[in-house]
């Protein structure tokens, strides 16, 4: 199959969406590869402190590639000093002390080996194996107050961090470590399945480990006020710690609420991550002056949840929240993409695939930025008045996950959103390929089948 065949001419638009085209494009900041392209971009951005980046798949290069050009220029131009990502904790910590020359993996792609949970291929790719690499050639240069950190957000960990909570434990107070193994034993019933713990604990056939889990966070917040360590490598360690604590009494929460409704579950998790947010600028801030960070995640975390139909079905996110409580200093940035090729799976924890992306639909935002006729481009959205009443109405976004199911591409795959308030600034990407993961076997070598399978014609 061609790639004119796959680009099927798009259906007849009326006049409406013609004349949105023409709009749009007096307002277009092209994308070329340019040293310059990201000017408008920090320049729009202004003195934010968390610069909010999305991305409209998990498995893209372009988006990968992007985020790390305008996460260096952060760095070396804004002084972003902390990068935290839809990652677990442990796993992004691991990544944490080698690019900050802390420990004895010898390079990036060792450094990502903790990353085994599906979707490993997140993290474990040729894009942020290379920018691990950039980030500690960066800090090798830099006093450790000025070292950038590589946070993770996200709250699937549970039995891993409580490994690392009595880990921390058993160097530092064998008692406390006693007492914090006897209160996490609560969940040996279950072996390592966090969803047949919360399965259990939802239909009474186990008790709840909340009372335990809350215990000890409660007492590992009170070992930090008596005895707080001096600013450096032991307060790390304990941060550490304490935020394993805290994850764990997150996510033995989270995975009660999993049986309960697809909105319970998701504001619990997005809650969290801004709680990691909040407890990881209070630590970056004793040591210096308020910090600024990158934080990398999906669009549907990062977009503002609240002008989308996610708002209408009473979800929140990362992205409403930060505005919420930062204003201004937070600032959103998607991007999106209209056809090209995606690694993700077809259900959890299968292998990831070269999967092809379709032609965004007709209705969608990405079929209007194909109509645009320019490949890459930047639409700075925030205050500026007519290009928010242009991209006001509400229109369909894609949002591919870890999973893509092009077989049920509307229902699975899209959202409706007010564009204008959703983010303050959007990058396109019209055609995309597939991210490459470190760890590549037959079934992404191969990709998926063609359509014309197995006929071939």
């Amino acid at each position: 199959m061609t790639l004119r065949s796959f680009l099927k001419p798009a259906a007849p638009v009326g006049h409406a969406q013609r004349s949105l085209v023409e709009s749009l494009r007096r307002h277009l900041h092209p994308l070329s590869g340019a040293a310059k392209d990201y000017d408008a971009l920090l320049q729009h951005m202004g003195a934010a402190r968390f610069v909010l980046i999305g991305e409209a798949s998990h498995g893209t290069h372009e988006f990968y590639r992007e985020r790390i050009k305008i996460t260096q220029r952060l760095i070396l131009e804004k002084g972003v000093t902390a990068i935290a990502v839809e990652a677990d904790w442990p796993d992004a910590w691991r990544v944490n002390r080698y690019v900050r020359g802390r420990s004895g993996d010898p390079d990036a792609r060792t450094a990502l080996a903790g990353f085994e949970r599906f979707p490993a291929w997140m993290w474990r790719n040729t894009d942020v194996c290379e920018f691990v690499e950039w980030l500690r050639q960066y800090n090798s240069d830099c006093e450790p107050a000025r070292q950038v950190g590589f946070y993770g957000m996200d709250l699937y960990s549970l039995f891993r961090s409580m490994q690392e909570v009595l880990a921390y434990l058993d160097r530092t107070d064998p008692a406390a470590a006693h007492k914090a193994r006897a209160r996490y034993a609560c969940f040996d019933h279950i072996g390592q399945d966090s969803q047949a713990y919360g399965y259990a604990a939802t239909f009474g056939m186990a008790r709840s480990c909340e009372d335990e889990v809350v215990q000890q966070l409660r007492d590992m917040t009170l070992r930090l006020g008596q005895n707080a360590p001096t600013p450096g490598l032991e307060r790390d360690e304990y941060f550490y710690a304490q935020q394993n604590a805290r994850l764990v009494r997150n996510a033995e929460e989270y995975y009660r609420t999993m049986f309960h409704g697809r909105v319970s579950s998701w504001n619990l998790r997005d809650s969290h991550m801004l709680e990691t947010l909040v407890a990881l600028e209070r630590h970056l801030g004793e040591t210096s002056v308020a910090p600024r960070m990158a934080v990398w995640a999906h669009n549907s975390h990062l977009g503002d949840a609240a002008v989308t139909d996610m708002g209408d079905r009473g979800e929140w996110n990362v992205g409403q929240l930060m505005r919420d409580r930062y204003g201004n200093d937070a600032f959103l940035v998607g991007m999106s993409t209209h056809h090209g090729s995606v690694t993700a799976a077809s259900e959890w924890d299968e292998p990831p695939r070269r999967k092809r992306v379709r032609p965004g639909l007709d209705a969608s935002w990405e079929s209007v930025f194909h109509q645009l006729a320019t490949p890459d481009f930047m639409l700075l959205l925030k205050d500026h008045a007519e290009l928010q009443k242009l991209t006001e109405p509400m229109r369909l976004q894609r949002a591919i996950g870890v999973i893509y199911r092009p077989e049920t591409e509307r229902q699975s795959h899209y959202l409706f959103t007010h564009l204008a308030r959703q983010f303050d600034a959007l990058l396109h990407f019209d055609e995309t390929h597939a991210l490459e993961p470190l760890d590549k076997d037959l079934t992404w070598l191969e990709g998926e089948a063609p359509e014309t399978y197995p006929s071939g014609i």
